[in-house]
């Protein structure tokens, strides 16, 4: 199948200022392109590309004063296929990881391991260890947590999603991510597009989705604890930490943001 993606944002800048993009498709990606994608900024303003050290494409700029508008629109083919379930899969001990697994088994700015790992080991130590583990958090996420846009704070941490049980999807993202590094299961961060394809129709408009993705059998694999079934077309733009890593925008200054669309659609 083939998917039709892209973004537009719309920004009030009261003056020059300095941003980090990481608004495009992972290198992971690329062989699966059908058009080549292109960030475009609005008036012209030129884009300086790198690999950041967790392997996403990034960009930074010099945001112009007033208005500025920053899109992007690309096609991708994809297999049409569910996220991959492995009930089998097992968990990797920690003296057989890869060293470059290690750094997401730890805490970070999100994900505070020292505080949630005594309630991770009471909630799911007796959960079949691997792919059921990691389910048994995704399902505890999923019923104790309300969804909410309301609910988005940029320093929501995974301690504080489970005290409070409100969130948005980074949130879920966050606290099933901290569960399974204080259970000794390797989780990183992602984010990306998922739209409604294949699914019910749905009123709400499209956004960005965050999910995470746990390494079993010596493979990582997508979970979602928002959405907590198998989903299609979630194409991966970003991987990291936590939601610093991954974050789509980041500005070194005052900049409003006025309007954001996202759409992802089969053609």
């Amino acid at each position: 199948m083939l998917i039709r993606l892209g973004y537009e944002w719309i920004f009030d800048v009261p003056s020059p200022t300095p941003m980090l993009l990481k608004l495009y498709l992972h290198p992971s990606q690329l062989s699966k392109v059908k058009k080549p994608e292109k960030v475009k900024v609005e008036p012209e303003t030129p884009i300086e590309e790198f690999v950041d050290e967790f392997g996403n494409q990034a960009g930074r700029l010099m945001l112009p004063p007033g208005r500025v508008r920053v899109h992007n629109e690309t096609i991708i083919s994809d297999s049409g296929e569910p996220d991959r379930v492995n009930l089998s899969a097992q968990e990797i001990p920690i003296e057989q990881l890869p060293v470059d697994v290690l750094p997401y088994l730890l805490a970070s700015r999100y994900c505070e391991v020292d505080l949630l790992s005594e309630i991770a080991w009471e909630l799911f130590g007796d959960s079949p260890p691997g792919w059921g583990r990691v389910q048994a958090v995704c399902d505890w996420v999923h019923s104790h947590v309300d969804f909410g846009y309301e609910y988005a704070s940029s320093t929501k941490t995974a301690y504080q999603v489970y005290r409070d049980r409100r969130a948005v999807c980074r949130d879920f993202m966050h606290l099933a991510m901290t569960f399974c590094r204080c259970l000794n299961i390797p989780a990183r961060a992602a984010t990306g597009y998922l739209g409604n394809i294949r699914m019910p129709p749905s009123s709400a408009p499209i956004d960005f989705s965050s999910w995470f993705e746990v390494y079993l059998d010596h493979q990582w694999y997508s979970f979602d604890a928002r959405y907590n079934v198998p989903r299609i077309g979630r194409i991966l733009m970003a991987r990291g930490r936590d939601a610093v890593d991954v974050a789509l925008t980041t500005s070194f200054g005052v900049v409003n943001l006025e309007k954001l669309t996202v759409f992802t659609e089969e053609i």
